[in-house]
């Protein structure tokens, strides 16, 4: 343990940098139920999937028994463009609250995507040049999955078709033309390209979109396309596998310097960051080893934790895809076109529903004027514009550290700064000019998506 003052920021040496992604499965004593033929009702095959997805994606997907899996050279190679990314002890912030809490912030937006995403597209792309494909096709929410992936597809020549939520093609043009500018098409969704799309707009002639009607379309361009597979941003085991070189630079920078956290916080939509932040101190947690407050914050406006129901649902709006096991507020549910876009998912990752059924965490929501509150206060003393997505985590954070304050308590907060927020300025100008607004769906509206979900009994 180091007696040293801890610095601002840690950075871990390229030596340090993890060789291997953590499974966080192997741990659970009981795992996440399988998906599901929807046709069947039986476990998907390895064959199923790969008609879908890349063939070594497949294996990790279904993989809940092998503990580490080895990142490829050119993966790790990659990562070092970008990688480690900073621990950063906000010194500022603990000021300005006058809290004796200590706390710290995993920064993932240090790369020209601006966003922890990039840690999976990566891979993905890997893994589909790899196979030979010619192309990938995906969905974006904020844009910032959009965004790493046409990195990523650049970088290994693939083609990528990107379907963009249209509420957030509408409201991040900058975001839609980065992605342009590395080389994707980028279609709002839903739209009149695909069959899928075509059937949700006759029947929601209105609607922003949603990341489940955004997966509909892209998972049906890819199957309809010779040479092409369909990647996902989130959700799925295999991004939050990844993803855990978060949890892994982040524990690893934190023994080093004797650090132990008391509280893990994440932002929650399909469960990527959160996912692989929290990790493997999840695993000393499974393995009895150490104990964590983890807590996973999501919208008010598409709360899948706090007020939905742990059943098997479509992870997607046009009910294409497998039956997932998660907590959902039903595949048909249109969220209102809040400003946190990546956030807007039915459904929780599978991994992370188990573990919150288990009670190995717990969830709240928090409606979006006072994330933007809390994003500025911290934008003006941490000196970093944070994404709508991030600073959900980021009032979290606050409250608890105020929670400190009160009680005199000095404990030691965490919590993941997934991306910056520099193509969301026309949510910050709805704020700043007090015309920000905050949705909660009623009761009646849940209930309304929850009776559509699908028989599985």
């Amino acid at each position: 343990m180091s007696t040293e003052k801890i610095p601002y920021k840690i950075y871990l040496s390229e030596d340090e940098l993890p060789k291997q992604w953590y499974n966080v499965r192997a741990d659970m004593q009981k795992k996440p139920a399988p998906l599901l033929n929807p046709a069947t009702l039986n476990p998907v095959t390895p064959q199923e999937l790969g008609a879908v997805f890349c063939d070594e994606l497949v294996k990790q997907e279904l993989d809940e028994t092998t503990p580490y899996i080895d990142i490829p050279e050119e993966i790790q190679s990659f990562y070092k463009m970008y990688r480690p990314s900073p621990l950063v002890r906000a010194y500022c912030l603990e000021k300005t609250l006058g809290t004796p809490a200590k706390i710290y912030y995993k920064f993932e937006g240090n790369n020209t995507s601006g966003s922890h995403k990039l840690n999976s597209a990566i891979a993905q792309a890997y893994y589909a040049k790899k196979q030979g494909l010619k192309g990938v096709t995906t969905e974006t929410g904020a844009g910032q999955w959009g965004t790493a992936l046409s990195m990523a597809c650049s970088y290994f020549d693939l083609d990528c078709k990107v379907y963009m939520v249209k509420c957030s093609y509408e409201q991040k043009p900058f975001r839609r033309e980065v992605m342009r500018t590395y080389g994707a098409s980028v279609t709002p969704s839903p739209s009149m390209t695909t069959e899928v799309g075509r059937k949700i707009l006759a029947e929601f002639p209105d609607t922003n979109g949603s990341l489940g009607c955004a997966i509909s379309e892209a998972v049906e361009a890819a199957t309809s396309t010779e040479g092409y597979r369909y990647v996902l941003g989130s959700v799925l085991s295999q991004v939050l596998l990844h993803q855990t070189v978060i949890g892994l630079e982040t524990k690893t920078a934190m023994d080093k310097y004797g650090i132990k956290p008391d509280i893990i916080i994440g932002c929650a939509g399909g469960g990527s960051n959160l996912g692989g932040l929290i990790a493997p101190f999840m695993g000393e947690k499974l393995r009895g080893v150490a104990d964590y407050n983890i807590i996973a914050v999501e919208p008010a406006s598409c709360p899948s934790l706090t007020r939905g129901v742990y059943a098997y649902d479509f992870c997607d709006t046009g009910k294409v895809c497998p039956l997932q096991k998660m907590y959902t507020l039903g595949s048909g549910f249109m969220p209102s076109a809040n400003h946190a876009g990546g956030l807007r998912y039915h459904g929780m990752s599978a991994i992370l529903s188990e573990l919150y059924d288990q009670k190995l965490m717990s969830a709240v929501s928090v409606e979006q004027t006072a994330v933007f509150e809390a994003a500025q206060k911290f934008a003006r003393v941490e000196g970093i514009l944070p994404a709508p997505e991030s600073s959900h985590a980021i009032k979290v954070a606050i409250d608890e550290a105020l929670k400190c304050k009160e009680t005199g308590e000095e404990k030691t907060i965490l919590f993941g700064l997934t991306g910056t927020g520099y193509f969301d300025m026309y949510a910050y100008q709805a704020y700043n000019d007090g015309k920000m607004s905050d949705y909660i769906p009623t009761d009646e509206e849940l209930q309304k998506s929850f009776a559509s979900l699908p028989k599985t009994n």
